[in-house]
């Protein structure tokens, strides 16, 4: 019997919609298949998450929406609209 495998993908978009542009991206395969680091390419491997929902992955976190506080538009934190989606795949 295949053993399954998961791998993650992580979109930085540039808003909250999933058809927005992917600003940043990481992913992570544990079928060891393709060994993908964050930084290997200047083209993200989609330019919309609605792609990457086209393509198979399933979605499982969406953005929290935290309003911005007064004064706090020129410091620096962590990237808003992270989207976090899988796709298992079969190994061996």
């Amino acid at each position: 019997m295949p053993q399954v495998r998961q791998k993650i993908l992580v979109l930085y978009l540039s808003n909250s919609a999933l058809d927005s542009n992917v600003r940043g991206w990481s992913i992570y395969d544990g079928t060891g298949k393709n060994p993908h680091t964050t930084g290997d390419s200047d083209t993200p491997p989609y330019e919309t998450g609605l792609d990457a929902l086209k393509d198979g992955w399933r979605c499982i976190q969406f953005p929290l929406l935290i309003p911005p506080y007064p004064g706090m538009e020129y410091t620096t934190s962590f990237q808003r609209n992270e989207f976090v989606f899988e796709k298992l795949e079969e190994i061996g």
